[in-house]
């Protein structure tokens, strides 16, 4: 093998890229991270864990690292419906894995799983900007890196560069998308109140099209985010906007004290909760993994867990398979199976919660009282996975119509 031809080239250092790197180069495999960035610098991007992600995680080999190096676990999860608090729900007692949530602050997470990439065995550049991709039976990517440029190859290349993936346009693949009816906003403070153990807090307000969300991420800092339906509000975006921000967080249903001694230590940015994604995420020795596949609506908090799922899957079916293609194909075919069942449950969150119109308000007027009663209807997708009970069976429960 020489200089520049690798088994793996991985296209993006965030956590899908770096724990595949990382699991990928412990099992003898020759891998290659290219990172666009130098420096990680706080942004708005996931930063919470499902248990059902978490199991995920523990199965890589990575859990122990993240809690080591820069995750807090949050066991419990605070329900309100508006003003109403719906239950206090513990984790590790109700969810099939038997797991807690986890968090983390994003940029923390990347250094040290890209530590642990390097320490693992695989080539990490930082500061590497892809350009072109040749697909193939032995892909080829053309990248720079300190000034120069070099054309590499690998056995599969795999893209892990984000929503907004360059590798999954210059590979052609097709992207899908959902109409927009949501606003994803969050910022990062520091010195709230945070209930000890850590719980994360959830507040819907559907009469008021807003929803507010607290995820503590260790070391007196919390994510708090804010949803809105963007048929009635407006994005919020910049540091100007954090009182508007917060106000609006408490008009949802959040206590006042919640936010009590708020510092703002982190951009307010605001995005787009669509849905996008690739069907069938490999062809050619290219795959997609993480945001780069399926960018979930983060109202959510899915796409972390999703892109561990991912890198789980596609390891296995790469050490199952000596013929990568047969590999990636199976991974795909699979990638699509729990990416669709996610889907389609939170459509079913949006239309309960979020949905607009006179027969979104009698659909609430018949689910919501029930839902209040019994928080059993609402599918556990989020926090146990896509393989619990996702029929029309358990459709109709939710919406009221059994």
């Amino acid at each position: 093998m020489s200089e520049h031809d690798y088994d793996i080239i991985a296209v993006g250092g965030g956590l899908g890229g770096s724990a595949l790197a990382k699991v990928m180069a412990e099992h003898g495999h020759r891998v290659l991270v290219l990172e666009r960035e130098r420096e990680f610098k706080d942004r708005v991007r996931g930063e919470w864990i499902a248990p059902w992600g978490v199991a995920e995680a523990k199965e890589l080999g990575v859990l122990d690292l993240l809690l080591h190096e820069c995750a807090v676990t949050v066991d419990g999860w605070d329900s309100y419906l508006g003003e109403s608090h719906l239950g206090h729900r513990d984790f590790p007692s109700s969810t099939p894995q038997a797991l807690p949530s986890v968090t983390f602050s994003h940029p923390e997470m990347q250094e040290s799983l890209l530590r642990a990439a390097s320490a693992a065995g695989a080539e990490v550049r930082r500061g590497a900007t892809m350009r072109t991709i040749g697909p193939g039976a032995r892909p080829v990517v053309t990248f720079e890196s300190d000034g120069r440029t070099i054309a590499a190859s690998a056995r599969i290349v795999v893209g892990a560069d984000g929503r907004t993936s360059l590798m999954r346009t210059a590979a052609r693949f097709e992207v899908r998308r959902d109409p927009t009816h949501l606003f994803l906003g969050g910022v990062m403070l520091e010195g709230l109140p945070i209930p000890s153990p850590f719980t994360s807090r959830l507040v819907l307000n559907p009469e008021k099209g807003l929803g507010a969300f607290l995820v503590p991420v260790g070391r007196d800092r919390c994510r708090a985010y804010l949803v809105l339906r963007a048929d009635t509000h407006e994005r919020l975006q910049g540091s100007g906007e954090v009182t508007t921000f917060i106000e609006l967080s408490v008009a949802a249903g959040a206590r006042p004290e919640w936010y009590a001694g708020a510092r703002v230590i982190g951009p307010l940015a605001s995005f787009d909760g669509a849905d996008n994604w690739v069907d069938h995420p490999y062809r050619d020795g290219v795959a997609l993994i993480g945001d780069a596949a399926a960018a979930s609506d983060p109202t959510h908090g899915q796409g972390l867990s999703l892109a561990l799922r991912d890198v789980r899957v596609l390891r296995d079916q790469l050490l199952s398979h000596s013929d990568w293609d047969t590999a990636g194909h199976a991974y795909a075919v699979e990638h699509d199976r729990y990416y669709s069942a996610m889907h389609r449950a939170e459509g079913w969150f949006a239309t309960v919660f979020f949905a607009g119109g006179a027969e979104a308000e009698a659909r609430r007027a018949r689910a919501l009282p029930l839902i209040g009663a019994d928080l059993s209807r609402v599918p556990d997708f989020q926090f146990s996975g896509p393989e619990v009970p996702l029929d029309d069976s358990v459709r109709r429960r939710f919406y009221g119509e059994e």
